[in-house]
């Protein structure tokens, strides 16, 4: 998985729960409204999203059959290493690999070393799942 990972999907067949990537940012979905065409012209799209690292709010209005990028998301299974207040030390369970990830509020107080744990590579960002 790399920097660049992602597909390209059209507006109208994404729902709520996906993913997409607004501002070269991954978001989840929270909701999308279609509005139906008028005499001229074509149906609009309006896409609000949350981002999944930075947790900000987007929100984008496109036409509905334009394509947006969706990122691939890897998921896979690390061992914690050693713990700091802010970050995490983790190797890939497969390729050994040993990298930091920022802990999340909601994890913080509930890693130890050696546990096993879940992460997303998401568009080069490694982000923990607990």
């Amino acid at each position: 998985m790399g920097e660049g990972d992602k597909t390209q999907t059209e507006i109208k067949a994404l729902k709520p729960g996906k993913y997409c990537i607004i501002d070269d940012e991954p978001c989840k979905i929270t909701s999308i409204d279609i509005s139906k065409p008028g005499k001229h012209g074509s149906s609009k799209a309006r896409l609000e999203a949350v981002g999944i690292i930075d947790g900000r709010k987007r929100q984008i209005v496109k036409p509905a059959d334009s394509t947006i990028g969706v990122p691939i998301i890897d998921k896979r299974q690390a061992q914690v290493l050693s713990l700091t207040p802010d970050a995490v030390q983790l190797m890939d369970m497969q390729t050994y690999e040993t990298f930091e990830a920022r802990i999340p509020d909601e994890l913080k107080g509930k890693l130890e070393n050696g546990q096993e744990i879940t992460y997303w590579d998401v568009l080069g960002k490694k982000l923990l799942m607990g």
